[in-house]
C-alpha cells in the first residue's frame, strides 16, 4: 500500500543524543527556541521565556546526575495555556483572564510531572478561548495558523500545541481534549495525538492547577510527530506501563458507511487506506451499527455548556460579554438551562456510554475519521464546520475512552479508540502501526 504517512520522529534521536551526552540540554533548547513562533501570526506561544528555559536546561545535569535519566530528560515540550506554570499568567486564551489572573505561584500537576521527567517546558501555547472551540480562531490573540501552511488553521482548542510540534519548537506538546481538542488539531496538522481515558487523567490528579471546560468530558494528553513515540509519552505523563509487543490479529469495529455521508473525498480515501493497512497486519474489520452516535451532540452540547457556564459565572459575575459572541452565547445558554434538565442529560450520557462500552466488549478497537474535512481555511466561516466536526468527535468524548489520532497526509487523520482504561493496549498497538509503516 502506498501513501501512508508518519513524519520522522524528532523525539527519539534527540532523546538518545541527550542521554548519551552528545548534545547538551542547553543546545536542545537553543535549537527549539530558534524554531519558535514560526507561523504567520507569530502566536504559537502566548508566553515564552527563553532565558528561563535556558537556565533550566543548564540546571538539568545537576538535577539528574549519573547515567540514569528520566524519560523526558532535556526534551523541549510545550504546555497548553490552561495549565499553571510557576511565574506565568494562565490566560486560558482570553484577555479577560490575562488581565485578571496573577502569575501562578506553583506549577500545575501536569507541569510538575513534566519537570519530574526531565522535560524543559518552553512556554505556554495558544488556544481557542476558554478551550471552547474546535478551530483555533481567537479574536484576542489572533487565529493560530499552521507554520507549514500559512493559509490553514491548526484546529483547536489545542492550537498552539499542534503548531509547536509542527514547527519543531517542541518535540511533543500537552493538550486537552473535551470534544476533540487534541484529535482534530493533530489530524489537521499531520500529527499523531493521544487523549487519555478520562478516568486515567483524573486518577493521576493531573487537573490540579488546570482550568476545566467541562469536567464530565475533559481529559488531556499529547500531540507529537510519530506513533512510535506514543508509549514513551504515555509512560512519562500518566505512568502507563505499555507492553513492548501487542497482538496484531485484532477485531476492529468500523463506523457505518452512512455515518460518513459528508466526508470529503480525501478523508474517505485516507479512511480506506487505513482499513487496508489494518487488514494487512492481520486485523478483522467489521461494520458496527453506530446510528445512535447521531444523538451525541444533543447530549454533549448542553452538558458542556452548563458546566462551562458554572466554571466562568463567578469570575465574570454572569457577564459573559467579556468573551467572543459565539462563546458568550453558549455560556448564556448553559447558564439558562433548568437545573432539573441536567440529571436527565446525565442519564442519557450514561446510557450512551454503556452502548459504546458494549461495542468495545466485542471489539479491540473502533475507528472513524477525526473529521469530515481535512483542512480549515483561515478567514472562512466555520460556524457549520464546527458542528460537522463535533459529530465525529463527540461520540468518543461521551464514552470517555482513550483515542489515538493516526496521521495521514493533508490532514485526514483517523481516530483509533479502545475501552476506557485500556490505554496501554492502545498505545502499544499505535506504536506498532508506526513501526511497520512503509518508507
Amino acid at each position: 500500500m502506498h501513501g501512508m504517512y508518519a513524519p520522522s520522529s524528532a523525539l527519539h534521536p534527540l532523546r538518545e543524543a541527550l542521554r548519551s551526552g552528545s548534545i547538551t540540554p542547553r543546545s536542545a533548547v537553543e535549537q527549539a527556541l530558534a524554531r519558535a513562533n514560526r507561523n504567520a501570526g507569530r502566536n504559537v506561544y502566548l508566553a515564552l521565556d527563553g532565558e528561563r528555559a535556558l537556565r533550566e536546561a543548564d540546571q538539568l545535569p545537576k538535577r539528574f546526575p549519573g547515567a540514569a535519566k528520566p524519560l523526558l530528560y532535556g526534551l523541549p515540550v510545550s504546555l497548553k495555556d490552561c495549565f499553571d506554570l510557576e511565574g506565568f499568567v494562565t490566560t486560558v486564551g482570553s484577555r479577560f483572564y490575562a488581565e485578571r489572573n496573577a502569575p501562578a505561584r506553583e506549577d500545575s500537576a501536569a507541569a510538575a510531572r513534566l519537570r519530574s521527567q526531565g522535560a524543559i517546558i518552553l512556554g505556554k501555547t495558544h488556544m481557542h478561548p476558554l478551550a471552547y472551540g474546535i478551530t483555533g480562531e481567537n479574536p484576542d490573540y489572533g487565529d493560530c495558523t499552521q507554520p507549514r501552511f500559512a493559509g490553514l488553521l491548526t484546529g483547536g482548542s489545542s492550537s498552539g500545541a499542534a503548531a509547536s510540534v509542527q514547527e519543531g519548537s517542541a518535540v511533543a506538546a500537552i493538550g486537552t481534549d473535551t470534544g476533540g481538542s487534541i484529535r482534530l488539531p493533530a489530524a489537521l496538522c499531520g500529527l499523531a495525538g493521544y487523549r487519555a481515558s478520562i478516568e486515567l487523567a483524573h486518577q493521576r490528579g493531573l487537573w490540579r492547577g488546570g482550568v476545566h471546560l467541562a469536567p464530565s468530558f475533559d481529559t488531556l494528553g499529547w500531540l507529537f510527530s510519530d506513533l512510535r513515540d506514543a508509549p514513551l509519552l504515555g509512560a512519562a505523563l500518566f505512568g502507563v506501563d505499555v507492553p513492548a509487543t501487542v497482538q496484531t490479529k485484532v477485531r476492529i469495529g468500523v463506523v457505518a458507511q452512512e455515518f460518513l455521508h459528508d466526508c470529503a473525498p480525501e478523508v474517505a480515501s485516507a479512511f480506506s487506506q487505513w482499513q487496508e493497512r489494518f487488514r494487512e497486519r492481520g486485523a478483522t474489520l467489521v461494520p458496527i451499527a453506530s446510528a445512535f452516535w447521531e444523538q451525541a451532540m444533543s447530549i454533549y452540547a448542553p452538558i458542556q455548556a452548563s458546566e462551562a457556564a458554572a466554571i466562568h459565572i463567578a469570575t465574570t459575575n454572569g457577564d459573559f460579554s467579556h468573551f467572543e459572541p459565539t462563546i458568550a452565547q453558549r455560556l448564556v445558554w448553559g447558564a439558562s438551562l433548568v437545573p432539573a434538565e441536567i440529571p436527565q442529560l446525565h442519564k442519557l450520557h450514561a446510557a450512551f456510554r454503556e452502548k459504546t462500552d458494549a461495542f468495545l466488549r466485542g471489539h479491540d478497537f473502533l475507528i472513524v475519521p477525526c473529521a469530515p474535512v481535512a483542512r480549515l481555511v483561515a478567514g472562512a466561516d466555520h460556524t457549520d464546520t464546527r458542528k460537522a466536526i463535533l459529530r465525529y468527535t463527540t461520540p468518543f468524548s461521551l464514552a470517555g475512552v482513550p483515542v489515538v489520532t493516526l496521521p495521514t497526509p493533508g490532514g485526514a487523520g483517523i481516530q483509533l479508540a479502545t475501552a476506557r482504561g485500556a490505554d496501554a493496549h492502545l498505545l502499544a498497538y499505535a506504536a506498532q502501526l508506526g513501526a511497520s509503516r512503509e518508507p
